[in-house]
């Protein structure tokens, strides 16, 4: 039997063939560094965006089936990959509604104002930069407006569930007005100079006044008027209001020896010279005074409170300069919102010009188990996806959830010499694949000559 011949135009067809994989193998190392320079182009533009986070084309080698079912390399396919869980710096405004995350969640946002009736569309992001609109809802300069959770007026939260949006609102920081609490209580301290009693002509009264605050959070005064007796050691107490209103008088005794020297000794000739239904009463054992005011439907009762007979801590009579009177009563006045103040656990507490701090939203963070999978939307924000997985609306420093730095904002996770030096390296790459299809071209003529 003869030897089979070689056949030459076998060998050149699967020189051809392995010259044109080389050729296309330089075209997907084209496409992919180029993929890769995009990122990098992005980034790049992208690094004094706030809240921004850097994204980058990872290469991953792509291959062919051959028809006996084994898998050839053939080229290279970039992958674009997410750096959603490096954070970066934040950087201090001055600007109390700017707000920057510090570790892990993202704030829920919305494009428009949601007032908590419908169920809009929300989205993630780091971009902190908020500011109240012309209408005192916060949004970010990309026009998105933050979402929080109400709190109603007796501080509570109520029943939320934290694993979907419908419980959030826009946060809203405007002209707002808090009630006062009426006062009820009293305390009177200071001390009646002892030596400008027992004159035969006594001098003039010592008057002092202290603020109360009405059922409608107005501030009122009532006035406490002290005449010297012409007994040693005795004081004659007349108790009115700002208008002029008599309530009652009583007559003081003060010890003058003894341990018990400068305390009350006893309380008498107590007189009510109120019109009801204002009232006055005075506990003679106790020291307490009990001024009802008429200001409304139901009068109004405060007790003043002056320190029990034969005891320290009230009223005293020394010798010595007179030293005015002064008192404690509780209650508040009403209020308007002054400014706003936002903790690191995301609490947005409202000061208020009559002291008052009260909390009106928590700024919950959303947390998902792979922060790298959430899908890339306009504006510095995101969207959940499947690769992402469930969101959790956490309170900021609880479980996984970061913190919140108010006054703040947080700059892009983007390292300009770490991207210009990938970009160098990608650009060495691409020069390297083009010169693999020019190569691949020049050995594609030669071998396709010698055919000829």
């Amino acid at each position: 039997m003869g030897r089979v011949k070689p056949n030459p135009n076998k060998k050149l067809g699967g020189s051809i063939m392995s010259i044109s994989q080389a050729m296309m193998s330089g075209v997907s190392g084209l496409m992919a560094n180029s993929k890769a320079v995009a990122r990098i182009s992005y980034n790049i533009a992208n690094s004094d965006t706030y809240g921004f986070r850097r994204s980058f084309a990872q290469m991953l080698t792509s291959g062919a089936t051959n028809p006996s079912g084994s898998v050839s390399a053939s080229g290279v396919r970039a992958e674009v990959v997410h750096e959603n869980t490096q954070d970066g710096t934040p950087l201090s405004t001055g600007e109390a509604t700017n707000l920057a995350i510090s570790g892990s969640g993202f704030f829920a946002v919305t494009r428009n104002v949601n007032d908590g009736t419908g169920e809009p569309e929300h989205y993630l992001t780091r971009a902190g930069d908020f500011q109240p609109d012309s209408e005192g809802y916060l949004r970010n300069a990309a026009g998105m407006y933050l979402g929080g959770f109400p709190y109603d007026e007796t501080g509570s939260l109520g029943v939320i569930d934290r694993n979907q949006f419908s419980g959030l609102e826009t946060v809203r920081i405007a002209e707002m007005s808090i009630a006062g609490n009426p006062t009820s209580e009293m305390t009177l301290t200071g001390n009646l100079p002892s030596q400008e009693t027992g004159l035969a002509t006594p001098g003039d009264p010592f008057i002092s006044s202290i603020e109360y605050f009405t059922p409608l959070g107005a501030a009122e005064r009532l006035q406490f008027s002290w005449q010297p007796s012409s007994t040693a050691n005795e004081w004659n107490l007349s108790i009115t209001d700002s208008s002029g209103a008599t309530y009652g008088s009583l007559t003081a005794t003060f010890n003058d020896s003894g341990a018990l020297a400068g305390t009350p000794s006893g309380f008498s000739g107590v007189t009510s010279t109120a019109t009801a239904p204002a009232a006055f009463s005075f506990d003679t054992s106790t020291g307490i005074a009990t001024v009802t005011i008429d200001n409304g439907t139901t009068p109004q009762t405060i007790t003043v409170d002056m320190g029990a007979p034969n005891s320290f801590g009230g009223l005293s009579q020394f010798s010595g300069d007179y030293v005015p009177l002064t008192g404690n009563a509780d209650g508040t006045q009403s209020g308007s919102l002054a400014r706003a103040e936002i903790s690191n656990d995301g609490i947005v507490y409202g000061i208020f010009d009559n002291g008052m701090r009260r909390a009106l939203y928590q700024i919950p963070l959303a947390t998902v188990p792979n922060p790298n999978g959430l899908l890339t939307a306009d504006n510095a924000t995101f969207l959940i996806s499947e690769d992402s997985g469930a969101f959790t609306l956490a309170e900021a420093g609880t479980g996984t959830a970061g913190e919140i730095t108010g006054g703040a904002v947080e700059s892009s996770n983007v390292d300009i010499a770490e991207e210009l030096t990938e970009l160098i390296q990608k650009q060495r790459a691409f020069s390297s694949n083009a010169k693999i299809i020019t190569t691949a071209d020049e050995m594609l003529d030669e071998t396709v000559r010698l055919k000829r």
